[in-house]
C-alpha cells in the first residue's frame, strides 16, 4: 500500500490485548498499536461554562420539529436526521462557523459531522463566502457553460490519479447513476457487484443490502424498488476476495463492474484489508470488467487525490461529491478518457442536467480545494483526528467498555464491539443501545456527533487542539455515566 504524505491510518479495539495487533499505517516506519478487547432522552440538564451554569434544553428544537412532522414525512428532507437509531429529540441547527455550532436553542456543539463530510475547511469558511458573494454578483445559475467549470474540472484531473476527464452533476447519487450506466455503456454488460453495507445513493439498483441511512433505520431493502431493477446488482461481503472470486466465476462475461466505497463510510468507518484493493484491481482486469471507487466521501479527504492516492490503486471510474462542492450541492464522475468519451454529446451514453456546473458550487469547489492544497492542510487533519479517536478510546478502555475504532486522515469511526470490524456484519455487532446512550449524553455535553452507529465521523481544517481536548474530556464523562 501506498500511503500520503501526512496521513495515517489506525484500527485499534479495546480492553485485553489480543494475539495479532493491527498495523498502523504512515509515511514513518510501520508500527504495530496493539488491539484491546474485553468481554429516555434527556431535554434539560445543567452544565458548567466556566464560572457560569448554563441549562441545556431542546425546547425549540422540539417545537419545530413537531411542526415539520406535519409538513416533511418525518419532520427531515433525509432520514438520519430524524434521530431514529439513538432516539430523543432531534437537533435543530441555527448556524455553523468552522468547527462549531449552535442550534435554535443557542446551545453550542464540537461538529463532528461537517454536513456529512463537505466542511473539510471548516464550516462557513471566511475566504469561501467572500468568493461567493463575488461570484452570485453575475448570477446563481446559467444553464449554459461558464469558466468556474474549467477551473475545477482542471483541479479535479490534476489531483485524481483515475481522473483524466470529468462531467459534474448535482449529487453523489446523481454521480452513481451516471456512472454505472457508463460501465454498463462501455463493457456491453448488465451485472455490477457492490458490497454489503456500502451505499451509493438512493437509486434502484444500489438499494440492495446498503448501508448509510437504510442500515440506520434498520430497513432490508426499500419498498418500490422493482425485482428488475435489482436483478443484475450482485453482492458480497467487503474485504471478502473469495466471494468477489466465486461471483465472477459464476458470472463470467456479464459482469461489467465493481463500485465500492475504497475506505466504507457508510456502515461506520472500516477500512480496507491490507491488499484487498489490490486484488480487486487485478480482478477486474483479469474479468474486463471496471474498478469503480466511490469517493463521494473519501475524495479529497483522505488525500488531496483521495483514497486511490492514498493506497496507491488506481480505479477505471470515480464518482465525487461533498468537498468538490465545499458545501453546495454537487456530485461528479470522472475517468479514463476512452470511457467517459462514451458521455453525450460526445457519445451515446444520456446524462443532464439543469443546475450542473452552477457557478456557486464550482466556486466553494475550487476555493475549498485551494485551502486543502496548503502545506500542512493533511498533516493538521491527521494530527487532531488520531488524538480524537485515541482519546475516545483510551476513555472506553478506562471505564471499561468493549470498543474499537480507527481513522484516516480527517475521517473516523468506532464501534461499541470488541472488534475488529471488516464489514457490515461485524460492525451489525456493536452495541446500539449503548451508542445512543453515549451520543445522547455527548450531545448534552456540547459535541455534536453522526447520529449513527453506522456512520463514519470527520474532523476539519478548522478543529483545534481545545476541540479534541473537550472532546476527549467528555467522552470519558459520559462513558463512565453508562
Amino acid at each position: 500500500m501506498a500511503a500520503s504524505s501526512g496521513v495515517g491510518i489506525l484500527w485499534q479495539s479495546n480492553f485485553t490485548q489480543c494475539q495479532r495487533p493491527t498495523l498502523v499505517f504512515s509515511t514513518s516506519p510501520r508500527r504495530c498499536i496493539p488491539c484491546y478487547s474485553s468481554t429516555a432522552t434527556t431535554i434539560r440538564m445543567t452544565v458548567s461554562v466556566g464560572e457560569k451554569q448554563k441549562t441545556f434544553t431542546l425546547q425549540k428544537s422540539e417545537e419545530a420539529f413537531n411542526k415539520a412532522k406535519e409538513l416533511m414525512p418525518g419532520g427531515v428532507n433525509s432520514p438520519v436526521r430524524a434521530f431514529k437509531s439513538v432516539g430523543g429529540q432531534p437537533v435543530v441547527i441555527d448556524s455553523v462557523k468552522g468547527s462549531h455550532m449552535w442550534d435554535i436553542d443557542g446551545n453550542e456543539y464540537i461538529d463532528y459531522v461537517g454536513s456529512w463530510g463537505p466542511a473539510i475547511i471548516g464550516n462557513a469558511d471566511d475566504e469561501v463566502l467572500a468568493a461567493l458573494a463575488e461570484t452570485m454578483k453575475k448570477g446563481t445559475s446559467f444553464g449554459a457553460p461558464c469558466l468556474l467549470e474549467n477551473t475545477l474540472a482542471e483541479m479535479v484531473i490534476s489531483a485524481v490519479p483515475s481522473i483524466e476527464m470529468v462531467h459534474f452533476v448535482n449529487s453523489g447519487t446523481e454521480a452513481c447513476m451516471g456512472v454505472l450506466r457508463l460501465a454498463r455503456a462501455f463493457t456491453g454488460r448488465s451485472k455490477i457487484i457492490k458490497f454489503e453495507g456500502c451505499y451509493h445513493g438512493h437509486a434502484d439498483p444500489f438499494l440492495v443490502k446498503a448501508g448509510s441511512g437504510v442500515a440506520t433505520l434498520g430497513l432490508p431493502d426499500s419498498p418500490g424498488v422493482p425485482k428488475a431493477a435489482t436483478h443484475d446488482t450482485l453482492t458480497a461481503p467487503y474485504n471478502d476476495i473469495s466471494a468477489i472470486k466465486s461471483l465472477f466465476d459464476d458470472n463470467k462475461g456479464e459482469i461489467a463492474a465493481i463500485i465500492l466505497e475504497p475506505v466504507v463510510g457508510n456502515s461506520g468507518f472500516i477500512p480496507p484489508k491490507l491488499k484487498f484493493l489490490d486484488v480487486l484491481r487485478d480482478i477486474t482486469k483479469e474479468n474486463g470488467a471496471l474498478l469503480i471507487f466511490d469517493e463521494v466521501m473519501t475524495g479529497f479527504r483522505l488525500a488531496y487525490g483521495g483514497a486511490q492516492e492514498y493506497f496507491g490503486i488506481t480505479p477505471d471510474l470515480t464518482t465525487l461529491g461533498k468537498v468538490i462542492g465545499g458545501g453546495f450541492p454537487v456530485g461528479a464522475y470522472g475517468g479514463r478518457r476512452d470511457i467517459m468519451q462514451m458521455v453525450a454529446p460526445a457519445g451515446p451514453m444520456y446524462q443532464a442536467g439543469t443546475l450542473s456546473g452552477n457557478p456557486l458550487a464550482m466556486t466553494a469547489g475550487i476555493h475549498t480545494l485551494k485551502r486543502l492544497k496548503q502545506p500542512g492542510a493533511y498533516e493538521h487533519l491527521d494530527k487532531i483526528t488520531s488524538e480524537l479517536i485515541q482519546g475516545i478510546l483510551d476513555a472506553g478502555k478506562k471505564t471499561g467498555h468493549a470498543m474499537c475504532g480507527g481513522y484516516i486522515s480527517g475521517m473516523f469511526g468506532f464501534f461499541f464491539t470488541h472488534g475488529p470490524v471488516h464489514n457490515f456484519s461485524d460492525a451489525k455487532k456493536s452495541d446500539t443501545a449503548k451508542f445512543a446512550k453515549f451520543y445522547r449524553g455527548m450531545l448534552e455535553e456540547g459535541v455534536y456527533l453522526a447520529p449513527s452507529q453506522f456512520e463514519a465521523g470527520f474532523a476539519s481544517l478548522a478543529h483545534t487542539a481545545e476541540d479534541i481536548q473537550q472532546t476527549r474530556a467528555a467522552a470519558e464523562k459520559v462513558l463512565r455515566q453508562l
